[in-house]
C-alpha cells in the first residue's frame, strides 16, 4: 500500500531530474544562456547539480519500493 506513492515521488524526481539535464545539455550545445541574468558558470554548475540530484532521489525512491 505505501508503495503506490515511492512509485508517484521517484517518477516524479527522475522525470524532472531528467527533463532538467536534457534542457540544461541542449542550451549548453546551442551556447544559449541556460539562466538570464546569473553567471553562465553558476548557472550552468548549478542546473547540473540539482539535475543530478533529482536524478539520484527519484533513483532512491525506485530503490525503497
Amino acid at each position: 500500500m505505501e508503495s503506490g506513492p515511492a512509485i508517484f515521488a521517484g517518477t516524479a524526481f527522475t522525470l524532472f531530474g531528467a527533463g532538467l539535464l536534457l534542457w540544461t545539455g541542449a542550451r549548453l550545445r546551442h551556447r544559449a544562456p541556460v539562466a538570464h541574468g546569473v553567471s553562465p558558470a553558476t548557472a550552468t554548475a548549478l542546473a547540473i547539480f540539482f539535475g543530478a540530484a533529482f536524478l539520484a532521489l527519484g533513483v532512491w525512491c525506485f530503490g525503497r519500493v
